[in-house]
Parts: structure tokens; C-alpha cells; sequence
């Protein structure tokens, strides 16, 4: 058994504790967490599992690396902490573990990550024998192994979308929601997500692999965003009220260009509610989609919907995400140290667990 850390009890951690413990070849042997309130109470509860688990939480960060872990989920947020997470992240390294996380964009693609992020790591893996594999919580997959299997489908392949379409009034996390991504202010507020190369810093690293994997040059990364208000106020199920007139719809892409079109494309259309912005790219059902269309002969459209945490979309998608990166370990246990991505890392399969989610 792979002993494992999960590092984080958010929206990405939950899920993660849950995967840990489904998982026949890993053992969940710490939860580390931040808030002193959560310290003592047990995994199991922490991820809304109807047992306990019998491991405690801790944010004894120290206590729980000189155990030597064989495998650490950090799910711990770096989207206004990337500094903190990388020091995280290394730490754990040089501690000699496995690291998975969604949390440091620009390792989507490490090739192409820049020297201050890249050297770090490189140096912590060198030092502890640990390694690290980054896959996106929204989801990678959705934007890397998923449209490279399907493109393998076809004659020809033309163009590549990926598309995320949510209603985020189901996403329990208002801080993000309303400041970072803007959600309920005003039209002329700049949402730290949205401003001018931020999308590429997020999701160029995803478009970077994507054209190595298809062997193609990028000419450059743009970015377009277009917002929409709400027409009336209304009131989300997690959230509370959002007001008439304030941002209530965003939609933008990061477009791969190659010769001066943008052939390999980030998309993501998201609500507060899904009376906004109507005209826009909706879900077939439910609360939210990931989609991928091949534009070629033939015509490819894959759309994925997953629930987790009752019918919750949101959670759906994370838990998917958390599916990709916990589901490697045993693969990157048996690998060399290094410095992974989603071209070196398969998709894994369901080896062992079928069944085993039944009472």
C-alpha cells in the first residue's frame, strides 16, 4: 500500500480523501489542514463520508513529512498563493514524495514553464527523489488527454475545442466566485482571473502541450473575453443574492494560433444562473458540461457530465479532476523521479475498484 497525504479539505481535498480511501493500492495516512478548527476531527467526516476513517486532521506539517509519505495530494489552493504552494510543494519533494495537484498553472506544461518555477522543483526532485505530476482542477483532462484520444479518431482534424459550461451558482466557494472571477460586480470591475494574460498563465501551458502533442507550432496565444450583466437579481443555492446589473456571465478563450488561426481552443462559458446570456453556449442538462469537439472528418463532439456530493456538477467536475492526479500515484510510484505532465502520465483505468463504491 502507497502510504498518502492529502493536503487541503476544500472543494479539491474532500474529493481527494474520498479517492485516497477508494483507491485499492493507496493508504490514506494523514490529513493536513490549515484552520486550527478543523485539527483532531477525523478524514472521514472532513469529506462528508459517512464513516470515520480513523485518521485524524493535523496542521503539523512537520510531524506528518517526517513520516516520509510515499505520495502527497496537495489540494491546497494556489491561485493567490502560487509562491506558498510552490514552497509547499517542494517541500514535500525534498521530503522524497509523489506530489499531485491541480495547483501551479504553469506546470501544465512543464517544458514550457518558466525557470523561477521549473528550477525548484527540479532541484527538490534532484535532493529528495520525490516527483510531481500538475493536472488542472478544471479538469485537465478535459483539456489535454481527452481531446488527444478522441482526435485519434478521426481522418483529419481541422481544430480542437475544449469547453467548459457551468452554472456556478452550484460552486461553494464565494471568495473565488465573486472576487477573483467577478461574479456579482460590476461590469467595469477587473476581475484578477480575467485580466490581460492571466487566461494564459491559467490554461496556455494546456494549449502548449496540446500543440507538441500534435506536432505544430504555435504562432502565439490570444485571448478574448466578453461578460454579460443579469437582467434580474436572483439568488443562488450556496451563494446568496446577486443583483441585477452586475456581472452575471463571463465567456473567453484562449486560442492556440497556428498560421493565424486559432486552431486548438480553451473555452469556458460560465453562469450565476442560467437565465443569463442565453444566446451562449449551454449545457445539455443538469448544472454544467465539459465538451470536446474535433473539427475534421468526421466531426467529433464528446460531452461529459459528472455529479458528486449529491447532484452537484461543480463537485462533479473536481472530483474527476482529483480522479486524474490520485489515480497516477501508483503509476508515478513505479516511475523514475521527475518532473511529469499529462503526455507522460495514461489515463488510468478503474483497475481494482469496480464494485467496490457499493453498500
Amino acid at each position: 500500500m502507497i502510504a498518502t497525504v492529502v493536503w487541503g479539505t476544500g472543494n479539491v481535498g474532500r474529493a481527494a480523501i474520498r479517492a485516497v480511501d477508494a483507491h485499492p493500492a493507496l493508504k490514506l495516512t494523514a490529513v493536513v489542514v490549515h484552520n486550527p478548527e478543523k485539527a483532531g476531527r477525523d478524514a472521514g467526516d472532513l469529506a462528508g463520508i459517512d464513516q470515520n476513517l480513523g485518521v485524524e486532521a493535523t496542521n503539523d506539517i512537520d510531524a506528518v513529512l517526517a513520516t516520509s509519505p510515499r505520495a502527497v495530494v496537495y489540494a491546497a489552493s494556489g491561485d493567490i498563493r502560487p509562491d506558498d504552494a510552490l514552497a509547499d510543494i517542494t517541500r514535500a519533494i525534498r521530503a522524497g514524495a509523489i506530489v499531485v495537484t491541480p495547483s501551479l498553472y504553469a506546470l501544465y506544461d512543464p517544458k514550457s514553464a518558466p525557470p523561477e518555477l521549473r528550477e525548484p522543483v527540479l532541484s527538490a526532485i534532484k535532493e529528495g527523489g520525490g516527483s510531481l505530476f500538475v493536472s488542472g482542477v478544471d479538469p485537465g483532462w478535459g483539456n489535454d488527454v481527452l481531446p488527444l484520444l478522441v482526435s485519434g479518431l478521426g481522418h483529419t482534424v481541422d481544430a480542437v475545442r475544449c469547453q467548459e459550461i457551468f452554472d456556478y451558482s452550484t460552486y461553494d466557494q464565494p471568495d473565488a466566485v465573486r472576487w477573483l472571477i467577478g461574479f456579482g460586480q460590476p461590469l467595469d470591475y477587473q476581475a484578477p482571473m480575467l485580466m490581460p494574460t492571466v487566461p494564459t498563465m491559467v490554461w496556455g501551458g494546456q494549449i502548449r502541450l496540446m500543440a507538441r502533442a500534435f506536432g505544430v507550432e504555435l504562432d502565439e496565444i490570444r485571448e478574448t473575453v466578453d461578460r454579460r450583466a443579469l437582467d434580474e437579481t436572483v439568488t443562488t443555492r450556496t451563494m446568496g443574492e446577486f443583483e441585477k446589473g452586475t456581472q452575471g456571465a463571463i465567456r473567453f478563450e484562449v486560442q492556440g494560433i497556428v498560421g493565424g488561426e486559432p486552431l486548438i481552443v480553451i473555452e469556458h462559458v460560465t453562469r450565476i444562473h442560467a437565465s443569463c446570456a442565453t444566446d451562449w453556449p449551454m449545457p445539455p442538462s443538469g448544472d454544467g458540461t465539459h465538451k470536446v469537439i474535433i473539427e475534421g472528418r468526421p466531426r467529433i463532439e464528446v460531452s461529459v457530465e459528472s455529479a458528486d456530493e449529491g447532484e452537484n456538477r461543480s463537485a462533479g467536475g473536481n472530483a474527476t479532476a482529483v480522479g486524474r492526479i490520485v489515480n497516477a500515484i501508483d503509476w508515478l510510484a513505479q516511475a523514475e523521479p521527475g518532473l511529469y505532465d499529462a503526455l507522460d502520465v495514461p489515463l488510468r483505468h478503474a483497475a481494482g475498484k469496480l464494485g467496490r463504491g457499493r453498500p
